[in-house]
C-alpha cells in the first residue's frame, strides 16, 4: 500500500510545506519556475523536509521528462538507459537520492552530459555537499539548503491533511496533532506516517493516549555519517565555548544517546586547547584522564565522568590566544613573510649566546629572520590568573628586546 507521504505528495510550488525562503514569492526557485528555466541543482537538509517534493515540484509545474534515479540502488546499466532516454528527447531531468554516495563509474557518466546540458540533475543529500559530494558534481550545480520545518508547518500540513479524502471519517483534536508536531521534530514524513498508524490502528478516532502508545519518545535525527551529526557536535562545541552549561549537557546527552563517544573525546580535546587554551591549561590532561575512565567504563557509566568534565570546560575561563597566534604565524609563511634563519642561531654556530649561562636564563639576541624581527604574533588574554601572569612575562621580555 502506498504511504500517506506518497499519496500526499503536492504537484504545484504553492502546496509544498515549508521552504519560504527558496519558494514564497520572488524568491529563487519560485522565480526560475515562473521563468521556465531550470539549472542542475543539489537541495540538502534533514530527512522529511521535502526535498524530494520540492524536486519533484518544480519538474511537475516545468512539465520536464524526468526520471528519478538513487545514486546507490540503481546500478551503471539504469544511467545508461537514462542517457539514453535524454537523447531520444533532447534532454531529460534526473532527479537522484543520495548524490553523495555517486561513485566514480557513474560520475564519469554523467559529467559529460551534464557539461552539455543534456542532462540536467537535482541532487538530494542529507549531508552537506561542501562535504560529501565530488567537486566535480558540485562545480556543476547550485547547491540550495532547504530549511527544518516548523512545529506549525507540520500542524498546519496534518489539518490540510484531514480536510482531503485520504483518511475517511478520521476524527483527531488540535491536542493530538500538535502532539503528533512535537514528536516528528520538523520530519514531516515521520508526521503522516505516524498520523496514519494512528488512524489504522484506532479506527480513525486519535487521540493523544494513542500516539503515546505508538510513539512516546521524539524522532531524533542524528546519522553518524550525515550532517545533523556534525550539527549536534557543532552545538556542542559552541555550547561550551559560550559558558552555557545547561545547553554543553544538553547536547552531550544528544551524543551520549547516539553513542558516540568518540566524537565526544575529539571534540573535548579540541575544545580544551582551541577555546580554553592558555586560561586554564591543566584542562586539557583533564579531558585526557576522563577519556582514560570513559575507556576503562564504558555507557552508561562513561556518562559521569563526560558529566563532570563538560561541566568545568563549560565554566573555565577562556581563551583562544594561543591557536590564534599560530594562525596569524602560519598565515605570514603561507603569505611569503619567512626571511633566513639568523646565523646566531643556526646549527653549530659560534656566535649563538647559551641562555642558560646568563642570570635568569635569559640572554637578549634575535631569533626571528632579519626582515621580520619585531613581529608579534601572540597577544595574550587577560581572562584568567594563569594567562594574566603569561602576559607580564611576555611583556616584559619584549620591553628587554627593545632596551
Amino acid at each position: 500500500m502506498e504511504p500517506l507521504a506518497i499519496k500526499l505528495r503536492p504537484n504545484l510550488l504553492s502546496d509544498v510545506v515549508g521552504q519560504k525562503h527558496l519558494i514564497g514569492e520572488n524568491k529563487i526557485i519560485y522565480n526560475l519556475v515562473k521563468n521556465k528555466k531550470i539549472f542542475s541543482m543539489i537541495l540538502y537538509g534533514k530527512p522529511g523536509i521535502g526535498k524530494t517534493t520540492l524536486a519533484l515540484a518544480i519538474v511537475n509545474e516545468l512539465k520536464l521528462e524526468h526520471r528519478m534515479l538513487n545514486a546507490v540502488i540503481n546500478n551503471k546499466k539504469d544511467f545508461d538507459n537514462v542517457i539514453y532516454e535524454a537523447n531520444i528527447y533532447g534532454g531529460l531531468v534526473v532527479i537522484m537520492d543520495e548524490i553523495h554516495r555517486l561513485n566514480k563509474d557513474k560520475q564519469d557518466l554523467l559529467l559529460p552530459h551534464l557539461e552539455s546540458g543534456l542532462i540536467t540533475l537535482i541532487g538530494m543529500t542529507t549531508s552537506n555537499p561542501y562535504h560529501k559530494i565530488n567537486p566535480a558534481i558540485r562545480s556543476r550545480c547550485h547547491i540550495f539548503e532547504l530549511k527544518e520545518l516548523e512545529k506549525e508547518d507540520i500542524e498546519y500540513a496534518i489539518k490540510r491533511t484531514i480536510g482531503n479524502s485520504k483518511l475517511d471519517n478520521i476524527s483527531i483534536d488540535d491536542e493530538s496533532i500538535s502532539l503528533i508536531a512535537s514528536l516528528s521534530s520538523g520530519d514531516l514524513r515521520y508526521a503522516y506516517n505516524l498520523l496514519e498508524m494512528a488512524y489504522y490502528s484506532s479506527n480513525g478516532v486519535i487521540d493523544k493516549e494513542i500516539i503515546t502508545d505508538l510513539c512516546s519518545k521524539p524522532n531524533f535525527f542524528h546519522d553518524k555519517d550525515e550532517d545533523g551529526h556534525y550539527d549536534v557536535l557543532s552545538a556542542f562545541q559552541k555550547s561550551i565555548r559560550g559558558s552555557d552549561v545547561d545547553a554543553a549537557l544538553h547536547y552531550l546527552a544528544r551524543l551520549i544517546e547516539a553513542e558516540d563517544l568518540d566524537s565526544i573525546y575529539r571534540r573535548m580535546t579540541v575544545i580544551a586547547y582551541e577555546d580554553i587554551g592558555l586560561a586554564n591549561p591543566s584542562m586539557g590532561p583533564k579531558v585526557d584522564a576522563c577519556i582514560n575512565a570513559c575507556e576503562r567504563l564504558g555507557l552508561p557509566e562513561a556518562r559521569i565522568p563526560l558529566g563532570v568534565v563538560v561541566i568545568e570546560l563549560a565554566l573555565s575561563p577562556k581563551s583562544n590566544s594561543a591557536h590564534i597566534a599560530l594562525d596569524r604565524a602560519i598565515e605570514d609563511i603561507r603569505m611569503g613573510n619567512t626571511g633566513n634563519v639568523p646565523n646566531h642561531i643556526k646549527t653549530n654556530s659560534k656566535d649563538y649566546l647559551y641562555p642558560h649561562n646568563y642570570p635568569n636564563s635569559y640572554v637578549k639576541q634575535d631569533y626571528l629572520p632579519e626582515n621580520i624581527k619585531n613581529k608579534s604574533y601572540y597577544f595574550p588574554k587577560t581572562t584568567s590568573m594563569y594567562e594574566q601572569n603569561l602576559k607580564k612575562v611576555y611583556d616584559n621580555l619584549k620591553k628587554i628586546k627593545k632596551i
